[in-house]
């Protein structure tokens, strides 16, 4: 009990965090919007939280920022992040907390994983939402989307989730951990 309450108020602060982190990044003009400041608290959350809380925060997220401010707008844009920033929170922490070690490797391993599912859900929801708007969702602006300009958020999430985590367990807070092996060592 005391565990999912420490987890609650957690993933709370991470909602906290991805609410207010869009007003930041909005400063920079040139490249605010490609930072893709909410993926970066909804990562964070699925590695610490688990995929749960993970999930939760990233499917709410965008949503209750749409209607609290109108940002990004609900349709298609806050509908489609749902469920992309849902699958962040939900594939890293799935994977994270399934690895064998939970080292520097494995979180590089996950997030790339939980980025590249992200996009193809995204891609997904697009699709859907567009085609029942009758509007169509071309190959080109799924790569402009996915990929193109979202260039700086990635190197942004791939650089600093990690340091976070570090910094995290250097701390104390948050410990990767090893599972030991009953083998003994090869010569």
């Amino acid at each position: 009990m005391k565990k999912q309450v420490k987890n609650l108020t957690i993933a709370a602060m991470f909602l906290a965090i991805g609410f207010v982190l869009p007003f930041l990044t909005g400063q920079i003009q040139a490249i605010g919007n490609m930072l893709c400041p909410m993926h970066i608290p909804v990562l964070l959350c699925g590695l610490i939280c688990g995929w749960k809380y993970g999930a939760a925060v990233g499917f709410i997220l965008p949503l209750l920022r749409s209607m609290t401010f109108g940002m990004p707008p609900m349709y298609p844009n806050a509908i489609a992040m749902a469920f992309e920033l849902m699958t962040y929170g939900l594939v890293i922490g799935l994977l994270y907390s399934r690895s064998r070690w939970q080292c520097i490797v494995a979180l590089y391993r996950c997030l790339i994983a939980a980025m590249l599912a992200g996009r193809v859900v995204w891609g997904i929801a697009e699709i859907i939402l567009l085609g029942i708007g009758g509007n169509a969702f071309t190959v080109q602006a799924f790569l402009a989307g996915a990929v193109l300009n979202a260039i700086p958020g990635i190197i942004l999430q791939l650089v600093l989730i990690p340091a976070i985590m570090v910094a995290l367990h250097r701390t104390g807070l948050v410990r990767f951990r090893r599972v030991k092996s009953d083998a003994a060592p090869q010569a």
